[in-house]
């Protein structure tokens, strides 16, 4: 009986032997499949940039068969040069249609195509978010991997939880704080920004982000902006029906004064090239001079005079911001390099005490 016991729980014993082996093998599942079509609908942005710690290359993906990109808000747009570089390695030039800073999102528009592949935003929209515990493919030119019709990268990681995005450049707050997909993987890279999260299965999920730090912890975020946050604005802005949201007015309290006089804001993204600069003034300590043109403050890309603006009305005296610059140089390579400064704001009142 004892034997016939042992021999009888045998067959459990390989039935247990050949599930843990089968785990491994579901775990080296392949994703060429879903990469091939994924990668058809991503593209390559090469714009403003170049310079140390601010990189000239950026992801984005199709949104519509004529040539519609989604993309996030960066400096790589501030360009007469934006080149898009298509996943069968056509090189076009490229546009912006619209920006939202509020959503870190802007729509790229490249012209004279048709029947490009593209994600459907307004169809995945409609689906629910993705969980915390999904798996998810993310997608991008992080590190300049891909030039030409090269794949861009694929990378494999769960979602760790859908909350508020709780993010800082320098001492301001992201523009940016709605929920997000916070991922369990090394995503957000440089050039990764604008890139792709899918489902395992290729659905779309959200756009990867920019790089940044927990506000709390100090710790760098890895997220991506859910589809359902975006799809009002790619779906407006591709009919031109999209109007970028009123900024809310700057906190009561005397304003930092800087000193910096920018260009006349003309246009809607009037470039904020420095005009001149005020003696004695905040700015002119840093080093800043006519014709510098404005980059990024404590880290966020500021792509118009509005943005400029909006970022030093919240900021008070005393407070130290870090300005970068894009300044010609014809000794330096390209004819211009990057000059990043800290610039002490002062009180309204030590304008009428600098020296004229």
């Amino acid at each position: 009986m004892p034997g016939r016991a042992r021999h009888a729980s045998l067959p459990f014993a390989i039935v247990a032997l050949l599930l843990s082996l089968a785990a491994p093998l579901a775990a080296q599942e392949s994703f060429s499949n879903v990469a091939a079509s994924v990668n058809s609908r991503m593209v390559k942005l090469f714009g403003a940039g170049g310079f140390q710690g601010l990189a000239s290359y950026g992801s984005g993906f199709l949104v519509s068969p004529d040539g519609y990109i989604l993309t996030t808000a960066s400096h790589v747009l501030l360009t007469d040069s934006l080149r898009v570089h298509l996943a069968d390695g056509r090189r076009l030039d490229g546009h912006v249609a619209v920006m939202e800073p509020d959503l870190d999102a802007a729509l790229v528009k490249i012209d004279k195509v048709q029947n490009l592949p593209y994600f459907d935003m307004a169809a995945a929209a409609k689906l629910p978010p993705a969980r915390p515990g999904d798996w998810i493919l993310a997608f991008s030119n992080e590190f300049q991997i891909a030039t030409g019709d090269e794949p861009v990268s694929i990378q494999k990681g769960v979602i760790a939880a859908y909350a508020k995005l709780r993010g800082r450049r320098g001492v301001f707050e992201v523009p940016y704080a709605g929920d997000v997909y916070l991922i369990d993987a090394v995503t957000n890279n440089i050039g990764s920004s604008g890139g792709m999260v899918t489902a395992r299965d290729g659905r779309p999920l959200g756009m990867i982000g920019k790089e940044l730090r927990n506000s709390l912890t100090n710790t760098w975020i890895n997220y991506a902006v859910p589809i359902q946050a975006l799809a009002t604005f790619v779906e407006k802005g591709k009919r031109g029906e999209y109007r970028p949201a009123v900024r809310s007015a700057p906190a009561e309290g005397e304003i930092g004064y800087h000193g910096l006089i920018l260009v006349p804001n003309v246009v809607e993204r009037t470039p904020p090239f420095v005009e001149s600069v005020a003696p004695g003034s905040p700015a002119a300590r840093a080093g800043f001079k006519s014709d510098d043109l404005i980059i990024s403050i404590d880290g966020q890309q500021v792509p118009s005079i509005k943005a400029v603006e909006g970022i030093l009305a919240r900021a008070r005296p005393g407070t130290s911001v870090r300005v970068e610059v894009r300044r010609a140089d014809k000794q330096a390579a390209g004819g211009e390099r990057l000059i990043s400064a800290a610039m002490v704001l002062a009180n309204q009142s030590s304008q009428q005490e600098s020296p004229k």
